[in-house]
């Protein structure tokens, strides 16, 4: 079928070829984007009197109409318009005849698809940093509730030190906190304004673009109208940073999965979160996490895709582009429903602290509050290490606890320890002497959790709307 509007070609497009190029099963989730645009668009080309009030307020309610549609799915999506910018355009024409036509005056599918996606991405970004807000707000408040946990801390997977269990879900929320900043960085980043770009050289037309970007709710225009319509780095800015949360969502499910193994048994999941065995009646599998996991590649292949997409294409715009939708969607979606899940899993988990503290007892980790108390008596560190690592065998040949061996076989080793060092190895001293600031002491760890909840407090509180700049 040939296009209506496309007077140059004299033969219809090959069905085939019309097939392959038509997006608009993906690109119809731009919709109200499209339609808001255009709004901004035609009140502006009325107030710069290129189109009459007359003709303007017809546009307008033919586009309050389309919008009624495509919120109540009432509208048809036909592949031979292509993508969803025609759709919507043939469909207001059909609707209010050839005025509709004049809707596209001063303006190029190439400005005003820039524009659309940095609408829905900005949209994205702020919905995505709510749910960061959500999830650190679960954290803390378990964090809150099991303050006094001790656990083995894990260097290579081995038992280190001791920490507190609310420290180690604080270092979650701090990698989290970098997560939410990087997304706040990419949304202010993308929120200038492309539509008046035209094509790639702008327009004749004296169009008032600071107009349209106040009213789409963006900072400012677009500088440069060939960079406006040609890069799509925000998309990539976007999606790494996306990537980087399903990657750190992922090392905490990896954690998850250890801790909910009867090795460690350390937590266990809800119900409500787990799935059993088709075949082994005993099994609690902690399927959740393990599928927020495994979606951390698919957001990873979005991000690759979209700058593998992008890598060698020629300023400015290249029908290339029409593949940037389908990885930011789904990137999207699925970094909004693992935050989602990841929430509400590690909200319903068990924490089973007994279980935690039998663990520090195994692993001589306070190994190194000996190395520490002989050093503090005077001895080089590097002797003291070794001295402290002959305990330790000794430890590992008798099956004893570091704090069990009597102060005469531990003399035996260095005539610097005195009686005081079972105060020393006691496991909540050893946590407690570390109070240096970001460390696992209850007064550091504290401060920690208060000044997450204060920002946490903060960003409820603010009337800021989320399309702006953070």
């Amino acid at each position: 079928m040939k296009k209506a509007w496309d007077g140059r070609f004299q033969r219809s497009l090959d069905d085939k070829a019309a097939h392959f190029s038509a997006s608009v099963d993906i690109d119809k989730r731009l919709a109200l984007e499209d339609l808001q645009g255009s709004e901004a668009h035609v009140t502006m080309l009325g107030q710069q009197g290129i189109l009459s009030d007359a003709e303007c307020q017809r546009i307008k309610q033919g586009l309050s109409d389309l919008r009624s549609a495509v919120e109540q799915e009432r509208i048809t999506w036909k592949p031979e318009h292509e993508d969803v910018h025609m759709n919507l355009e043939m469909a207001l024409t059909d609707a209010i005849g050839e005025v509709g036509g004049k809707l596209h005056t001063a303006r190029s599918r190439n400005d005003q698809v820039s524009t659309d996606m940095r609408m829905w991405t900005r949209s994205a970004c702020s919905q995505t940093i709510e749910l960061l807000d959500r999830t650190l707000e679960v954290l803390w408040r378990q964090a809150s509730s099991h303050l006094d946990v001790l656990m083995p801390g894990y260097t290579h997977l081995q038992r280190a030190q001791p920490v507190r269990f609310a420290h180690h879900l604080l270092a979650w929320a701090e990698m989290l906190e970098r997560d939410r900043s990087r997304l706040c960085d990419a949304r202010s980043r993308l929120n200038e304004c492309p539509l008046g770009s035209g094509a790639l050289a702008g327009t004749t037309f004296d169009i008032d673009r600071h107009a349209t970007a106040q009213m789409l709710g963006f900072r400012e225009p677009t500088r440069n109208s060939l960079d406006a319509v040609s890069d799509r780095d925000f998309l990539i800015e976007s999606v790494s940073s996306l990537s980087i949360i399903a990657l750190h969502l992922s090392r905490m499910c990896e954690e998850l999965v250890v801790w909910c193994s009867q090795e460690f048994a350390f937590v266990e999941m809800s119900d409500a979160f787990s799935t059993g065995s088709s075949m082994m009646p005993q099994k609690k599998n902690p399927d959740m996490a393990e599928l927020i996991r495994g979606k951390t590649g698919r957001v990873i292949g979005h991000l690759v895709n979209l700058m593998v997409m992008l890598k060698s294409l020629p300023l400015s715009y290249n029908r290339d582009m029409q593949e940037d939708k389908q990885p930011v969607f789904d990137a999207f979606d699925t970094v909004c429903e693992s935050l989602d899940i990841f929430a509400s899993m590690v909200d319903s988990m068990e924490v089973k602290a007994a279980q935690m503290q039998a663990a520090l007892s195994e692993g001589f980790t306070n190994a190194t509050e000996i190395a520490d108390y002989l050093a503090n008596k005077g001895i080089p560190f590097r002797d003291a290490h070794h001295i402290t690592g002959l305990i330790v065998a000794h430890a590992l040949q008798h099956k004893q606890a570091l704090e069990d061996i009597d102060l005469k076989t531990l003399q035996g080793f260095c005539q610097a320890i005195d009686k005081d060092i079972y105060h020393v190895l006691d496991m909540n001293v050893v946590v407690e002497r570390r109070n240096v600031l970001g460390g696992p002491a209850r007064a550091q760890v504290e401060t920690q959790l208060r000044t997450l909840k204060q920002r946490l407090s903060e960003r409820t509180a603010s009337s800021q709307p989320s399309t702006q700049d953070p």
